[in-house]
């Protein structure tokens, strides 16, 4: 019985394991991807339509030309690429298996030479009764509901690539002997592509991270989990303001904001509220072969030099009124600076819910002094978004802290992680970059070449552990001092990240005195005294020279250019300063500072300070010593900065910056003559008017208590240089006015060629406009006025070669304004400055001419 069951069991397991093949091989799933190129340049394209031949499942290529279809039909045998100018390819595909199959497009090149159209008069574009105004009308009303915003939670992986090099290399430039020994960095590509033929790959970093977003209450947190950078020796490049300065530039670009950032510039989105009055809007394509289908919108600046894009969107017709692909560059006579070729892909895939999210960006730039030939830079920032979820709640420690972490091993991760984490592969001259830069560092000449460039560009000479510097102090002269020769320089990270220690010498050959400087500080949290966020105490004491009232933005004290000043320049004190600073900064930007500070001043040059004494006889004072203890609580929120290794400098942005200083002084402390409180705000901030630019406004107040000498009063900010400072009066000469309560604005407005780039001709220039006002308020109080006691130091009157003197103000507030034109061979702005207020005042210039050097996109 046995025998005769086993002969019938094995012939039914048998059929059931061909009607199981049959039905698998019936039903298999049939996938297909590949990249999609254009067939005589070799670039990939997005936005291809790939569908199944004889159906309506289709997707469009992504930013990168990569496209994935699948199915389970088992009559398809076909697939098909089409794209408005290119010929349909049609491929066989094998079905029930998961396939590559890459598709290269020829152009159409069909010729329409029989057809011949003639207009009496061309038609005025109008948004009147447009179609495509009507529809770009529909996504602007439906932007709230597609922006990831819209969502009570969201959260994704998301992949970043960015990649510099130096372009458009001609094969002389390749050949220099200087290049022998570094042709394995060199790069080519097709000739069409952007950047050109040869590239010189030079700096690369990538990031893997997740992402969550709250709703309510607001919060977006990235975590980079695995951040990968080509690192160059840290004597010579800071790779963290390196890395700072070029997400600066290649920041996300959301389409779906009004204005979008791009290179410390914004330029108006093409669904912005206010679109249809800057653009023009034309229907080139319907594309009715894919789910949903889509309308191909193309957009074009009504003023090519305004800061706008053009290219196309793809508009989905399911009720959303969605992008789903956008293709966003710029035309050739925008007024930006320096940008040759520009050109961002932006991809989007549906949700759960049928809405859309970005699922990838892919931003290319290059970069050049001349922007039609020569050698430039090209940067690439690809960004792919992936395990996107809408609506999942996250416990409330997920969303708290700064907006971005990154994690303790995120920079430990090998090569098998990234390989395995990556959503596309590196090509071969890509994933060489990390090596290659390595290598090029041992190269003697690399150093020698690397050594020169950082004494001319920073202004240091790098010995390891200190840096000598900066160059440009080593030599200035003024009245006081004449010719002064300063030496001086700080340490490095090289030798502790925990201890830093700055110093300088200087002599001044007309009083023949020396000067120095002396500094240490110890960092309390094992970073650098400059990143973020800051805890840190610092000691100095400094024997120096100083202007009163002279406010200095970015620039060393005994820098040469600020030698060359207007007017009398012989105000001056000799100054004995010790400090004492404890700086703790919170990641939520929240920061403040105590110190202590031992000041001793004693007049120098043509300042005097002098008192009546009570049988009526002037006094000379020649020495003021005061103690000050002092705390500052600053709150800057989302602030960003350059950051560096010995340095740090803010980005500006829309966001507000509160400063709150208090100070008192203390009688008997270590010899301090006075008491006195002085309390002094700041509000500082940036508005972006869109495409009427932007204005900086800062605002500030001070009411000092306590009776003191004018030289303890709040000294306004003058500057008798030819230097245009944002920051402080430029016709107010120096101690011109004192206060004891005051109040200020400046606002500082950049049209940014609006006006410019409406004038034929001159909008050639590519110039930008400027206005800038300045008004103070104040006064001093009848118990620091010396007209109302003889024993306080009398201001000076008739101080210097040119009369001036120092006043209070009156009931009439100090004005100044300036209109001036930027971007004068991309580095320049020239400002007329013009004073309306106090013109009585000997020495008071009533206008001129000053300048501002800023290198600006």
């Amino acid at each position: 019985m046995k025998r005769l069951l086993t002969p019938l069991y094995n012939k039914s397991i048998l059929m059931m394991l061909i009607l199981f093949t049959s039905f698998t091989t019936l039903h298999a799933q049939t996938i297909v991807r590949g990249i999609v190129t254009d067939a005589k340049t070799k670039e990939a394209m997005p936005y291809v339509t790939v569908s199944f031949a004889g159906t309506t499942q289709g997707i469009s290529t992504n930013g990168q030309g990569r496209y994935t279809l699948s199915t389970t039909d088992n009559t398809v045998t076909q697939i098909k690429a089409s794209f408005v100018g290119y010929r349909t390819a049609v491929r066989n595909i094998t079905q029930g298996q998961d396939q590559t199959i890459n598709i290269a497009l020829a152009e159409n090149s069909q010729a329409l030479s029989e057809v011949v159209i003639r207009s009496g008069k061309k038609k005025k574009y109008t948004n009147k009764n447009n179609p495509a105004v009507e529809l770009i009308r529909q996504v602007i009303a439906h932007k709230a509901q597609n922006q990831v915003e819209n969502y009570n939670y969201a959260e994704y992986k998301q992949y970043e690539r960015m990649n510099f090099s130096l372009s458009n290399l001609s094969d002389k430039f390749r050949n220099k002997k200087i290049f022998k020994n570094y042709q394995f960095l060199f790069r080519e590509q097709d000739s069409t592509a952007i950047g050109g033929k040869t590239l010189l790959p030079m700096y690369q970093e990538e990031k893997m991270s997740d992402n969550y977003f709250r709703k309510d209450p607001y919060a977006k947190k990235q975590i980079i989990t695995a951040n990968k950078q080509v690192k160059y020796d840290e004597n010579f490049v800071d790779n963290q303001g390196l890395t700072a300065y070029f997400n600066r530039m290649y920041q996300d670009i959301n389409i779906y904001d009004n204005n979008v950032s791009l290179l410390s510039n914004q330029l108006l989105s093409p669904i912005a509220n206010s679109s249809p009055e800057f653009y023009k809007f034309f229907i080139t394509d319907t594309l009715k072969d894919v789910k949903p289908n889509l309308i191909e919108l193309s957009f074009t600046p009504r003023n090519t030099n305004n800061l706008l894009f053009e290219g196309k969107i793809y508009i989905t017709m399911d009720g959303n009124y969605a992008v789903q692909n956008a293709m966003l560059t710029v035309n050739k006579n925008i007024n930006l600076n320096f940008v040759r070729q520009m050109q961002a892909n932006l991809s989007f895939e549906k949700n759960n819910d049928g809405r859309y999210h970005l699922s990838q960006s892919d931003l290319k730039i290059e970069f050049g002094i001349n922007k039609n030939k020569g050698g430039g830079i090209y940067g690439e920032r690809l960004v792919s978004i992936s395990n996107f979820v809408i609506n999942n709640a996250r416990t409330n420690d997920t969303y708290k802290g700064p907006a971005q972490v990154v994690a303790l091993n995120a920079e430990d991760k090998d090569d098998t992680y990234w390989q395995m984490t990556r959503p596309d592969t590196l090509d071969a001259a890509s994933a060489s970059i990390y090596k290659n830069i390595d290598s090029l560092q041992t190269i003697p000449s690399f150093k020698k070449t690397m050594d020169i460039a950082t004494l001319v560009l920073a202004g240091y000479k790098n010995f390891g552990a200190f840096e000598l510097g900066p160059a440009n102090t080593f030599y200035s002269f003024n009245p006081v001092e004449g010719f002064r020769v300063r030496i001086g320089g700080r340490t490095t990270p090289t030798l502790s990240k925990r201890y830093y220690f700055e110093t300088y010498g200087a002599y001044g050959t007309r009083d023949e005195k020396f000067k120095y400087f002396l500094s240490s500080t110890y960092s309390l949290n094992n970073k650098s005294i400059y990143s973020f966020p800051q805890n840190y105490i610092r000691a100095s004491f400094q024997h120096d020279t100083k202007i009163p009232g002279q406010e200095l933005q970015f620039v060393q004290e005994s820098n040469f250019l600020l030698s060359f000043k207007r007017g009398a320049n012989d105000i001056w004190l000799y100054n004995d300063i010790f400090r004492l600073d404890y700086v703790h900064e919170f990641t939520n930007h929240l920061s403040y500072s105590l110190g202590f500070k031992k000041w001793n001043q004693t007049p120098a040059g043509a300042l005097l300070y002098q008192n009546l004494l009570p049988n009526g006889s002037l006094n000379n004072v020649n020495l003021i010593q005061t103690s000050e203890l002092s705390a500052q609580l600053r709150w800057a929120p989302h602030e960003k900065f350059y950051q560096g290794k010995l340095y740090r400098t803010p980005i500006p942005d829309k966001y507000p910056i509160f400063t709150l200083n208090y100070t008192q002084g203390v009688k008997g402390l270590l010899g301090g003559e006075y008491n006195y409180q002085n309390v002094v705000g700041n509000i500082n901030k940036r508005f972006y008017l869109s495409q009427f630019g932007f204005t900086d406004v800062t605002t500030e107040g001070g009411y000092l208590f306590g009776k003191v000498p004018f030289p303890l009063l709040d000294i306004h900010h003058a500057n008798q240089t030819y230097a245009f400072q944002l920051q402080s009066y430029n016709l107010m000469n120096f101690q011109e006015f004192v206060s004891d309560h005051y109040a200020s604005i400046a606002v500082d407005h950049n049209f940014n060629g609006f006006i410019f780039n409406r004038i034929p001709l001159l909008k050639r220039l590519k110039l930008r406009e400027i206005i800038d006002v300045k008004s103070l308020w104040g006064g001093v109080r009848k118990e620091n006025d010396p007209a109302n006691d003889p024993s306080l130091l009398r201001f000076p009157g008739s101080v210097g070669a040119n009369g001036a003197g120092t006043y209070a103000l009156g009931s009439t507030p100090y004005v100044e304004g300036s209109v001036g034109v930027g971007n004068i061979f991309k580095l320049l702005r020239i400002d007329y400055v013009r004073r309306f207020t106090y013109l009585d005042h000997p020495g008071a210039p009533r206008s001129g001419i000053r300048f501002f050097v800023k290198f600006d996109f």
